[in-house]
């Protein structure tokens, strides 16, 4: 896999995406975005034994220090809901992955780089990062899917006053707000995320996806997310992973899951 602006390794069944661009703190640009569509819409489908993904930033300053503003200057109104419902689309492709995505946060995660992590399913805080909204200091609000998917993590007083205030916050006080799921100590993130990827790994990977996709209903105003649990739990019944989880239980064995 060859991309513009983000670097990729894959091993162990884990694919760890890098965005490679240090000298302006990782911030996205149009090219990283369309990086990010054609790997999460294409390409990471077509690996084979994919147990999760890993995001993080290059470099030891920053994760993603937020989107690129040089692109912005000359935006006008149709142009600028373009560029905010193609970086919603591109993020919702990472929400809505079936397999699951950490963010792993290895400093400043400001702006389109905040949002980039809330669309992750998990984030991992180095002991240095920092998570900030600071729009409105441009005169704009977040335009990725901040508005929504912060409210969702720390409930809607924090996120007004962190959008509001511009305010960054460090790792410790992300964890305890739960925008974060743990902090580790300053470059360990991506090890984290891998520790986690693999516990998951061992679970009923048709299982996890329905997770995945559930959670996500439950945000979803069109859908009835109860409803959705009752279909995805008759789907599982039938599935070779549930007969197997079943016997490896009644057994008292680890079961073998093959994802079918």
């Amino acid at each position: 896999m060859k991309y513009q602006n983000l670097l990729t390794t894959f091993e162990n069944g884990i694919l760890t995406i890098e965005v490679n661009r240090p000298k302006a703190l990782n911030a996205l640009n149009k090219d990283t975005f369309s990086d990010l569509k054609q790997l999460f819409e294409k390409d990471a489908h077509q690996i084979e034994g994919l147990k999760g993904i890993i995001i993080t930033g290059a470099g030891e300053k920053s994760f993603v220090a937020g989107a690129d503003i040089s692109e912005f200057s000359s935006l006008d109104t149709k142009d600028a809901m373009a560029l905010s419902k193609r970086g919603q689309d591109i993020f919702k492709l990472i929400e809505r992955f079936p397999k699951v995505v950490i963010a792993a946060v290895n400093g400043y995660a400001l702006g389109g780089g905040c949002e980039l992590a809330l669309a992750c399913h998990l984030r991992i805080a180095g002991a240095k990062a920092k998570f900030g909204t600071p729009e409105v200091t441009l005169g704009i609000v977040p335009g990725y899917g901040a508005t929504q998917r912060l409210i969702q993590l720390i409930g809607k007083g924090k996120a007004f006053e962190l959008m509001m205030t511009a305010d960054m916050i460090g790792a410790e006080e992300a964890v305890q707000l739960g925008l974060a799921n743990h902090v580790v100590a300053q470059g360990e993130e991506v090890t984290k995320a891998k520790e986690l990827i693999e516990k998951i790994a061992k679970k009923a990977p048709v299982a996890i996806s329905k997770i995945i996709e559930l959670v996500d209903d439950y945000f979803d105003k069109t859908k009835d997310g109860f409803q959705k649990e009752v279909e995805a739990f008759g789907y599982l019944a039938e599935t070779e992973d549930f007969k197997e989880g079943a016997s490896a239980f009644m057994e008292k064995r680890k079961a073998n899951f093959q994802g079918k």
